[in-house]
């Protein structure tokens, strides 16, 4: 069943919304590509969905059942992980301390801690080969990756992206965009905000645009790769 967000209003505080309306779909097993220029609502979008903001109207469904207002720890339950704009990562840490900061729903269960730690140093060996190291001698690149191994120890059916490739070199990018690729062809669904957009329609199934809050336009990625030149143009996206 999709992630259906039905004309939600959201924002900061009571009286002010920075959402207007907005509503979309997640497919299963999909891609669904959210693009703006800055301040349209993007980020805030995600942090609505995942129960860091609570909107002042509209509902959220997952599985026909209404969500709307669900804690970020209840959302995770539900199979639903976020990777926040910001990196996620404690600096101090080591790698695998980071990474076990992600497994507290499994705090009394050690083997199946092991167990999910060696699943995902199967799936990024530089993650193991640095794991007693502290993030904060990780590249910008490699700490993405590590916020997106966190957000996959709970084997989510859902992850919600927002812009992941910011602030990262090109080759960063590239690694970054691969993973998203492997996570869709796992049959993971996928909610990305970017603001690359030509990378961001090349993994994408279906492209929303929002501006000021509210749904612009919409449609499948070939419909979208047809607008490219015109997106660009208009507001001035990252190319």
């Amino acid at each position: 069943m999709p992630l259906i967000v039905d004309n939600i209003q959201s924002g900061y505080t009571s009286d002010i919304n920075v959402l207007r309306g907005v509503s979309l779909k997640v497919e299963d097993g999909e891609v669904t590509v959210v693009l703006g220029p800055n301040g349209s609502g993007k980020s805030t979008l995600l942090k609505t969905i995942y129960g860091y903001l609570k909107p002042t109207r509209g509902r959220i469904m997952l599985d026909d059942t209404d969500i709307t207002g669900r804690k970020p720890y209840e959302m995770l339950k539900l199979g639903i992980a976020y990777v926040s704009q910001e990196k996620g990562i404690f600096s101090k840490l080591t790698v695998e301390e980071n990474l076990k900061t992600g497994l507290w729903i499994y705090r009394r269960d050690k083997n199946m801690i092991h167990e999910k730690l060696n699943e995902i140093y199967e799936r990024f060996p530089l993650l193991e080969s640095r794991r007693r190291e502290k993030a904060t001698f990780l590249s910008g690149g490699q700490q993405r990756m590590l916020q997106i191994a966190k957000a996959l120890l709970a084997n989510p059916r859902y992850i919600l992206m927002d812009e992941p490739s910011t602030g990262l070199s090109p080759v960063a990018v590239e690694e970054v965009f691969k993973i998203i690729k492997t996570l869709k062809q796992e049959g993971r669904s996928i909610l990305l905000v970017e603001q690359n957009v030509r990378k961001a329609i090349t993994v994408a199934d279906y492209v929303y645009i929002i501006e000021l809050g509210q749904n612009k336009v919409s449609g499948s990625r070939e419909e979208m790769e047809d607008k490219l030149a015109e997106i660009l143009g208009i507001w001035g996206f990252r190319r």
